[in-house]
């Protein structure tokens, strides 16, 4: 199992070669997600966790076990910055199917998006971005690794960890997504002390997973959802992707996990509830 989720992680991370999902002013205060300019704004602020010593920025991973039958669905969006040639070419990174697939069975979501991903795809960003459905969050803007060793993928400087974030959340913003999350997914789920060192002051919580779907460049729709259903658990928060050239059978896994998951009794949430269920402070 080790070496299978290693595999599928290390396939997610690959966005820097096959890229993954489907769906405005510039960040620059110590908060780059929702800037409230009022008492009420600020109450509505998203919960975030509270940071580690030195302001180390947190890590989320899963919400409470013993809190009910809850769930968190989230999609990468892992378009890189070097892809546009591809997408111009006619490759597919978004996918607009498993979006109407989500919204007609009424699962609400979090979408992981990188910069380079809004920039091709503003109105689906927007779409995305001014459903209540769905919260889109922030997993960097060219897709590089904040880890040395990370499956491959080029890598960001110490020098540059803070600015790939926040050109991500421009970029998400000017694609018309009016309160991107303070939710950062690091690329390939790598990171280290000296990355979580480098965000912190953003006010971005980290978010990972406990789940490895396996829909990366997978072919046996069967196998992706029978891994998603053996590894749900209350509180879980799973990862998959949205794209049509990356993740093929990611849509036809979404038709069959979800009503057997209501089945069995889960409820769909964002990451946003889970945190606030952990106990993230606004």
């Amino acid at each position: 199992m080790f070496t299978l989720v290693r595999r599928v992680t290390a396939l997610c991370a690959l966005g820097a070669t096959l890229a993954a999902c489907g769906t405005a002013s510039a960040p620059h205060s110590a908060h780059p997600g929702p800037n409230p300019s009022s008492a009420s704004a600020s109450a509505s602020r998203p919960p975030t966790l509270v940071p580690g010593p030195g302001g180390l920025t947190p890590v989320f991973t899963n919400g409470p076990r013993t809190q009910g039958k809850t769930v968190a669905l989230t999609f990468d969006a892992d378009m890189t910055a070097d892809q546009g040639p591809r997408a111009a070419a006619g490759e597919h990174f978004d996918n607009p199917a498993l979006i109407a697939t989500l919204r007609s069975l009424k699962v609400p979501a979090t979408v992981f998006m990188t910069g380079r991903w809004a920039d091709q795809y503003p109105a689906e960003a927007r779409s995305l971005g001014n459903d209540p459905l769905f919260e889109v969050a922030n997993h960097s803007y060219s897709h590089y690794a904040f880890t040395g060793d990370c499956y491959g993928l080029p890598t960001v400087g110490d020098d540059t960890m803070r600015t790939d974030v926040e050109r991500a959340y421009t970029a998400i913003r000017k694609a018309g997504v009016p309160r991107p999350m303070p939710y950062f997914r690091f690329p390939g789920g790598c990171y280290d002390q000296r990355a979580l060192r480098a965000l912190s002051g953003l006010g971005v919580t980290a978010v990972q997973w406990d789940v490895v779907s396996g829909d990366a460049f997978a072919t046996d729709a069967d196998a992706v959802t029978r891994q998603v259903l053996d590894g749900v658990k209350p509180g879980s928060v799973v990862v998959m992707h949205c794209t049509r050239s990356a993740a093929p059978t990611t849509e036809q896994v979404v038709r069959t996990v979800v009503p057997e998951l209501r089945k069995r009794g889960f409820r769909f949430v964002k990451v946003s509830e889970l945190i606030g269920e952990t106990g993230g402070h606004r």
